[in-house]
């Protein structure tokens, strides 16, 4: 009965440890997700003594003795922000592969990010990475209480790492092409005037456009969304449309071609070259066949994770990390 009573109750770390033949400090660090010292032999004689009593790590146990959590918050606007999911599939992949675990925050407005805070609503996290453009790096180390907050927005300040695609490069090309094609006026189809990012990235195409010659002659405001792109085309692709249509992301220039597809023919241009931004997988494939402007995934990921396995990793004041963008030419254009 007592060797039955023992068999059934729930397994300690002292039993993988006696199990193994290793003190209970060795069998914590061959279990902890983070790297810490224990030779591989020790290590695997713990993994397979855990396996065999049926052993789960007690996560809230190890955050009290660790002063971590192993969780990172996500901040971001609205869920069709997250047009991209291959982004989204490899942070995921890359935050749990550090021994981490991601909570989704979704913040719609500044007046949401200031009920957090007069509400004192503060999920315990290590970390957050910040997408919205409604909440700077100051509030948002107020509202998670935390010093590791990764800025992705454009909102940055000394204290806070950041990671920004230079997407000056991938725009240059981009007008470039059309100018190539004899493109000599276009129309731009921008995201939402909250982003400092979408400020920077207007200001860019503007520049390219005055830098070969090519006239901006209509300019209708989206949300990145394929619903503004879808009614935005009536706007640019009457009678009159310029030679070639800019949208700051590819989910609205999707919305355009699907309204415009007699427009192109085998998906190529007949009045008017369309261009998007963001280099979705699906523009690889034959329904939505445009160009855009993208850059490495993998590689921007890795430097915002950089920073989530290593705070140490950045100093105050250290410049924002850059990820070249491309342009990658298709059909549309």
């Amino acid at each position: 009965m007592v060797e039955q009573a023992r068999q059934q109750a729930t397994p300690t770390i002292d039993d993988v440890a006696a199990l193994a033949g290793v003190s209970r400090a060795v069998a914590s660090r061959a279990l902890s997700a983070e790297k810490r010292p224990v030779s591989a032999e020790k290590r695997e004689r713990v993994l397979q003594a855990a396996a065999e009593l049926g052993y789960r790590v007690n996560l809230l146990a190890q955050s009290l003795t660790t002063k971590t959590v192993n969780l990172v918050a996500v901040v971001v606007n609205h869920i069709h922000d997250l047009s991209d999911l291959d982004l989204f599939d490899q942070l995921l992949a890359e935050t749990q592969a550090i021994g981490k675990q991601v909570i989704l925050i979704r913040v719609g407005s500044v007046d949401k990010v200031e009920e957090f805070l007069r509400q004192g609503v503060a999920y315990h996290v290590d970390a957050a990475l910040v997408f919205s453009d409604f909440a700077d790096a100051e509030t948002v180390r107020r509202m998670f209480r935390s010093d590791l907050v990764v800025m992705l927005n454009g909102r940055h300040d000394q204290l806070s790492p950041t990671v920004i695609p230079d997407e000056a490069m991938g725009i240059g090309q981009a007008v470039a092409d059309a100018a190539q094609h004899g493109v000599k006026t276009a129309a731009l189809v921008t995201g939402r005037a909250s982003s400092l990012v979408e400020e920077a990235r207007i200001a860019s195409y503007l520049a390219a456009f005055q830098r070969h010659g090519i006239d901006l002659v209509q300019t209708v405001q989206g949300d990145y969304s394929y619903q503004s792109g879808h009614a935005a085309a009536a706007a640019v692709a009457g009678f009159d449309c310029p030679d070639a249509v800019f949208c700051t992301s590819d989910a609205m220039a999707m919305g355009i071609l699907d309204v415009c597809r007699e427009d192109f023919p085998g998906n190529r241009p007949t009045r008017f070259r369309l261009y998007g931004f963001d280099n979705l997988s699906l523009t690889d494939f034959d329904a939505y066949p445009i160009s855009s402007i993208g850059y490495d995934k993998a590689d921007y990921v890795r430097q915002m994770v950089r920073f989530l396995a290593d705070p140490t990793a950045f100093t105050p004041g250290q410049a924002p990390v850059t990820i070249p963008t491309r342009f990658v030419p298709r059909k549309t254009s």
